[in-house]
């Protein structure tokens, strides 16, 4: 079970690491982080929709494999973490526009 709880969280900290790709560069610059190494995150960009994909895929698994196994009662705030986390990463995704054009319109 162990794999399957590590697979879920690095899986929804990549999650969260694509999702942002397009919010942190823009919230780099207005703390004043600015450069040309913030167009490295851009070519992230195109592989957000399917790690977020992965990522949900791989928490859903380790959840029905705790259910059969038994260890749900033991892992379910480990779980309700990693899960929490990639919801996060689908709203960062889904609202980076808004996001963006809040941040632009703070600097």
């Amino acid at each position: 079970m162990k794999t399957y709880l590590g697979l879920s969280y690095l899986s929804s900290f990549s999650a969260m690491g694509v999702a942002s790709c397009c919010v942190l560069p823009m919230a780099m610059m207005l703390l004043g982080f600015g450069g040309s190494w913030l167009a490295v995150v851009g070519a992230i960009a195109g592989a957000a929709y399917p790690v977020l994909i992965l990522s949900t895929a791989l928490v859903a698994a380790a959840w029905l494999v705790a259910r059969r196994r038994g260890t749900l009662r033991s892992l379910k705030y480990w779980l309700a973490g990693s899960t929490a986390t990639t919801v996060l990463a689908w709203v960062l995704f889904l609202n980076e526009a808004g996001i963006n054009d809040y941040l632009i319109s703070r600097m």
